[in-house]
């Protein structure tokens, strides 16, 4: 079953369980799939909703920040549960060994020795990790790291 079908699954579940904020929350993420589908004009792939789910996810923690700094913490700890909700849609992340060994396996095919590979790697990279919750900032340090040893 895809991501998307869960998604709807879960969401006449908690219609059905009165549960007003999943219900609200998913009623939300189902809209932004609809927007992006209608956008796109074709059916989404996991990966598709795995990106709509981390724009959403991104806007929840910028809104709690925002609530704290307003002294609203009745609205940042709803956002905070609205948060929990769609965290639990994603797929589990890449341990620092899977990124680290994928990193490797990348600069050895691309035959990269120097930082100034760095581009084409990273791009490589993060095209296999389509899909997956990884920080890009974090592919980037190990990138360097593995780019900067091979250099010396």
């Amino acid at each position: 079953m895809g991501l998307q079908e869960r998604i709807e699954r879960d969401f006449i579940a908690a219609l059905k369980a009165r549960e007003e904020l999943r219900v609200s929350t998913l009623r939300m993420v189902k809209t932004a799939l609809k927007h992006r589908e209608v956008a796109e004009m074709r059916a989404l792939t996991d990966a598709d909703v795995i990106e709509v789910l981390k724009g959403l996810i991104k806007q929840r923690r910028e809104a709690i920040e925002q609530y704290h700094q307003g002294g609203r913490p009745e609205l940042a700890e709803k956002e905070a549960r609205e948060l929990a909700i769609l965290e639990g849609y994603l797929p589990a992340p890449l341990s620092e060994a899977e990124i680290e060994r994928l990193v490797q396996e990348t600069i050895a095919e691309l035959g990269a020795k120097t930082l100034k590979d760095m581009g084409p790697v990273m791009k490589a990279v993060m095209a296999k990790l389509a899909g997956q919750v990884v920080e890009g900032r974090r592919v980037a340090e190990i990138v360097r790291a593995r780019l900067s040893s091979s250099e010396t």
